[in-house]
C-alpha cells in the first residue's frame, strides 16, 4: 500500500523533476544557485590571473606597451563585437524558450554557437600569425629583426597566451554545452515550465563574454 502511494506521487511529477525536489521551481532555483557558485569561482580564478597581469605590467610598463602594439587590434575588436552579439542572441533564446517558441529558440542558439566558433577561428588565426612572428611565450620568443622589443615583452606574451588560451577553452566548452542544449531543445525537451538548462547555459555564456570584455582592453589597448 505504501509503495503504491509513492508510485502514484511520482506519476504526478513532471519527467524533468528530480526525486529530491518537491516542485519545478525549487529545482530551478537550486540549479541556478549552483551555477552562480560555479561562476563565482571562475571569476576568482580569472581575477588571480589579472592580479599577475597587473603586477608584471607595473614592473615592465614600456615592454608591455611595445608588445601590445604587435597584437591585432582589429581582430580583437571584431572578436569583442562578435561575443557581445552572441550574448544578445543567447539572451533572446532564453526569452523565447520561456514563451514556448521552440524553433526560434533553436535558431538563436545556433547563431550563438556560430558566433562562438567564429571567435575561436579568428583567435586561432591570431595565434598562427604570432607564431610566425616569433611572439610565442618563453624560450620561443624570437621577434622579427628590427622590432626592437625588449626581452621583458616575453612576459607580456606569456600572460597573453595563458589568459586568452584559457578563455578560448571556456568558449569551446560553452559551444559544446550550448550545442547539446540546442539539440535537446529541437527534441522538445524544454517548455515554458522547464528551461533550466537554457537559463544556466546562457549564464555561463554571459560570463565568457564578460571575461573577454576585460581581456580585450587589457591586452590590445595598452597605452
Amino acid at each position: 500500500m505504501h509503495t503504491e502511494t509513492i508510485d502514484h506521487g511520482n506519476a504526478e511529477k513532471p519527467p524533468h523533476l528530480r526525486f529530491q525536489f518537491s516542485d519545478s521551481a525549487r529545482q530551478f532555483h537550486a540549479a541556478k544557485f549552483g551555477m552562480w557558485l560555479f561562476l563565482g569561482q571562475e571569476v576568482m580564478f580569472f581575477s588571480a590571473l589579472l592580479c599577475a597581469y597587473a603586477y608584471y605590467r607595473n614592473q615592465f610598463p614600456v615592454a608591455w606597451s611595445m608588445a601590445s602594439h604587435h597584437l591585432n587590434t582589429t581582430f580583437g575588436l571584431l572578436e569583442t563585437i562578435n561575443l557581445l552579439f552572441s550574448s544578445f542572441t543567447v539572451a533572446l533564446a532564453i526569452h523565447f524558450v520561456r514563451l514556448g517558441k521552440r524553433t526560434i529558440t533553436s535558431v538563436l542558439l545556433f547563431v550563438t554557437l556560430a558566433c562562438g566558433i567564429l571567435f575561436l577561428v579568428m583567435h586561432s588565426y591570431e595565434y598562427y600569425t604570432e607564431y610566425h612572428e616569433g611572439l610565442l611565450p618563453g624560450r620561443f620568443f624570437h621577434p622579427e629583426a628590427g622590432w626592437h622589443m625588449p626581452m621583458e615583452s616575453a612576459m607580456f606574451m606569456s600572460c597573453y597566451f595563458f589568459t586568452t588560451v584559457l578563455h578560448s577553452i571556456h568558449v569551446l566548452i560553452g559551444v559544446g554545452v550550448l550545442g547539446v542544449i540546442m539539440v535537446f531543445n529541437m527534441k522538445g525537451k524544454y517548455s515554458p515550465a522547464y528551461y533550466t538548462h537554457v537559463e544556466i547555459g546562457g549564464l555561463y555564456w554571459h560570463l565568457v563574454d564578460l571575461i573577454w570584455i576585460f581581456l580585450f582592453p587589457l591586452y590590445y589597448l595598452v597605452a
